[in-house]
């Protein structure tokens, strides 16, 4: 927390579809927010948005991939020059956080930006977790690391959870960020040792469009066979998989939820990947850290979807993790939902990445 008098920071949170704006004063107090959705990038909306919310003394962003940078950044044109180059690699996301960064250093020429991105949390990954069995000739041709996203909210939880649960700081974390997009992450002592996401956010837990993991020999077949062509791989495996490929639905898991409610069986199962996936991801994350003290839910969904939490931690008993039925379905924000007899804690996290982002503003900007 900082002092009243400080900063007021503009907080810039660019999603694939949505626009969320929030100021902070001094001291993390929210003072105005707005939410454009949907956003498909036109400067209008946001110029008018950022007119309503007064004076700032700073912007800080959002940046889904940074590439290797592993600490935030001023905004120049020559840095929205390289970030635009990477929107190959999260195409859903990159070119909204490239257009909120020039419309709003146009709205507030006058005050500094900073980028803060999703993958520098995951900086301290060590070689093991990073590294992709691959031919060493691509590996030092092209670098193809495992990147990691949604570092921002991963490091609230590393930060916050800790205190939900009454442990010691430097516990051992299996953070699940579960909404539209998902992943894992194995913490401890407050810092990135594994993660599901890797080299893009395709990777990893099943999503609501995204497919998450899938066999490589798959796609190649899919590829060389001609039934499909590499854009239509990549536009069907980012937009129409997941949970809405699995259900026939649009992959939101409240729509997914009420269809399984009223007997569609292609929901069902749908639930029943998702979970499958969550559990296995759990579990692995679990090994990496050598134990769990604590696992935590953030997102949309681990907020605000109680059966996902206890579907999720069904079957995990081996790991110390179980749910209060009554607690679990009563808590929708901060707070434990841990059965008494388990030996880890089970805490639900409501994301606040604009925090995450005001402080690395205020170390920036000094």
């Amino acid at each position: 927390m900082t002092p009243a008098g400080g900063p007021r920071i503009l907080v810039v949170n660019t999603g694939s579809s949505t626009l969320k704006l929030r100021v902070l004063d001094g001291a993390d107090g929210t003072v105005w927010d707005e939410t454009i959705d949907p956003w498909d990038g036109d400067a209008s909306p946001m110029a008018a948005a950022i007119e309503r919310a007064g004076a700032v003394d700073a912007v800080g962003h959002r940046v889904v991939h940074g590439g290797d940078r592993s600490a935030p950044e001023p905004v120049t044109d020559d840095l929205i020059e390289r970030l635009a180059a990477l929107t190959e690699l999260a195409p859903l996301h990159q070119p909204r956080a490239v257009a909120a960064l020039r419309a709003a250093r146009q709205s507030l020429p006058q005050v500094p930006h900073v980028a803060c991105f999703d993958t520098a949390f995951h900086a301290t990954l060590p070689p093991a977790a990073r590294t992709y069995a691959l031919p060493a000739a691509w590996r030092r041709q092209w670098g193809l690391p495992r990147y990691g996203f949604h570092g921002l909210s991963h490091a609230w939880v590393a930060r916050h959870a800790p205190a939900i649960a009454g442990v010691d700081p430097d516990a051992r974390i299996v953070s699940c960020h579960l909404g539209a997009g998902a992943s894992a992450c194995a913490i401890s002592e407050g810092r990135s040792r594994d993660t599901t996401m890797g080299f893009t956010p395709l990777d990893g837990l099943v999503m609501a469009t995204r497919s998450g993991s899938v066999d490589p020999g798959l796609l190649l077949w899919l590829l060389q066979s001609g039934r499909v062509s590499a854009d239509e791989a990549a536009d069907q495996l980012a937009r129409h998989a997941g949970l809405a490929g699995l259900s026939g639905t649009d992959g939101d898991v409240r729509t997914v939820l009420a269809a399984r409610e009223r007997g569609d069986h292609a929901a069902a199962e749908a639930i029943e990947v998702y979970l499958h996936r969550l559990r296995a991801t759990i579990a692995a994350m679990a090994a990496a850290l050598a134990g769990i003290d604590v696992l935590a839910f953030t997102g949309g969904i681990g907020v605000h979807q109680p059966a996902i939490r206890a579907g999720a931690a069904a079957g995990l008993e081996f790991l110390g993790v179980g749910v209060d039925d009554g607690s679990n379905a009563a808590t929708l924000g901060d707070g434990e939902v841990s059965a008494t007899s388990t030996t880890a804690h089970t805490v639900v996290v409501e994301a606040r990445e604009d925090l995450v982002i005001a402080d690395e503003v205020r170390s920036l900007i000094g």
